[in-house]
């Protein structure tokens, strides 16, 4: 059972569902992958081309109705995945960056935060996606940003700016984009505006642009993890 979401939205979109305890996963024809952090759905579109059936979960109100494929509002951290063991055939995620990036920073306050103690949200956010795919039984992989090292280890592999953990495929892509680090975006005055002011709108949308997964990343990860399903499905007939 399911309800849609009908707040705040004069036509809600269909793909929006409210969490409920008793709600079940259905068994798709497609393999499942749930998207954990979901945000504008980098992952999703990557994945959905590479031909998994992707769920998302997110609780930033942001993203709601504009995630191109089903979503859960619900927070990660109250999601048992135990509902999903046998269903879901990957998990992968992208928990939010600000504290690691922040503390990342050359500042003083960053350095005393960082003196005071890890950043114990992050972290069990961070934990939290690697908890869910072991109760289903499944691979994950977690993508953060380099500032993140510190606290959750070395990454094992790293796409521009998106470093990967856990379930990283052995083969992968070489990032031949263009990334700028924060010296580059503060001295690049188009950027700058691009960015607008601090804590406002503009600002929260671009950071959410610029923290979604490239096509090229998810897509790729996609098509490993097919092959990889449909090889073993052929083995057990």
């Amino acid at each position: 059972m399911s309800i849609v979401l009908r707040l705040r939205f004069p036509e809600p979109p269909q793909n929006v569902v409210l969490p409920l305890r008793a709600r079940p996963f259905k068994r798709m024809r497609k393999p499942v992958c749930l998207d954990l952090f979901s945000g504008l759905g980098g992952w999703a579109e990557g994945l959905m081309a590479a031909g998994f059936h992707v769920i998302g979960m997110e609780l930033d109100p942001r993203f709601i109705g504009r995630y191109p494929s089903e979503m859960i509002v619900q927070d990660v951290l109250t999601f048992s995945g135990h509902r999903a063991r046998g269903i879901v055939d990957l998990v992968v995620a992208s928990p939010p960056c600000t504290e690691p990036s922040y503390r990342a920073m050359p500042w003083k306050r960053a350095k005393a935060l960082n003196a005071a103690g890890p950043p114990t949200k992050f972290i069990e956010l961070f934990n939290a996606c690697f908890r869910i795919a072991e109760e289903i039984g499944c691979p994950v992989v977690v993508e953060n940003v380099k500032g993140a090292q510190p606290w959750v280890g070395r990454a094992k592999w790293h796409y521009g700016s998106f470093y990967l953990w856990g379930s990283v495929p052995a083969l992968m892509p070489v990032f031949d984009g263009e990334w700028k680090g924060f010296a580059a975006v503060w001295a690049d005055k188009e950027m700058h505006r691009a960015r607008g002011a601090f804590k406002s709108e503009q600002r929260a949308n671009w950071a959410a642009e610029r923290a979604k997964i490239p096509f090229a990343l998810s897509h790729h990860i996609g098509k490993v993890f097919m092959e990889d399903l449909c090889s073993r499905q052929s083995a057990n007939f």
